[in-house]
């Protein structure tokens, strides 16, 4: 059985490690724990790894953050997934630094990158693991505050928190999402 998870972030130097780019870097340690590397190819950055008997397709999208939809559609489809298995990794404001939240399916909370998937795929029926990022910016700043870098404190518990996010994407391929909500969205 094979599964897309798609980390949401932006390509270039520039964006590596802005808060943005959670969902890269997600994924980039999860496939270094799984020691693969990423290939270019059509519509963005990918390797392929196993969990038990689960094939995962990880997926870094080389479209830009708002045009996320063309790679999710086109690497469902050549992979033959249904978008039952498929689980976007996105960064988001709402939820305090470091909180991480599963949701079977969902609205887009402001996240041009999950309307941009919702769009495409004319669904809200996909599962989506939200990394928090914090709010703490002035009124009309959220721009900056996404495309800044993690404060010192915040990098310190980091890797910690990239260390659940990838339990979570295992039990989600392993056990399904409803049982992995029920595990992990109440420990925090």
């Amino acid at each position: 059985m094979k599964y897309l998870i798609v980390g949401l972030g932006n390509i270039g130097p520039e964006y590596e490690d802005t808060r943005h780019n959670i969902g890269f870097k997600i994924l980039d340690a999860f496939a270094k724990a799984s020691n693969v590397v990423y290939s270019d190819k059509r519509y963005g950055f990918v390797t392929e790894t196993r969990v038990k008997n689960k094939s995962l397709i990880l997926l870094k999208p080389s479209t830009f953050m708002n045009l996320s939809g063309n790679a999710v559609r086109y690497w469902l489809q050549k992979e033959k997934i249904p978008i039952k298995n498929l689980l976007v990794v996105v960064d988001d404001l709402a939820l305090p630094y470091g909180l991480l939240r599963l949701k079977a399916r969902g609205g887009d909370a402001g996240h041009n990158g999950l309307n941009h998937i919702q769009s495409i795929m004319g669904t809200q029926n996909y599962a989506r693991l939200r990394f928090g990022i914090g709010n703490n910016f002035p009124k009309g700043a959220q721009v900056n505050y996404v495309m800044s870098p993690f404060k010192q404190e915040e990098e310190a518990t980091l890797p910690a928190r990239i260390d659940v996010a990838i339990e979570i994407i295992k039990s989600f391929c392993l056990a399904g999402v409803n049982i992995t909500m029920n595990e992990y969205n109440k420990k925090e």
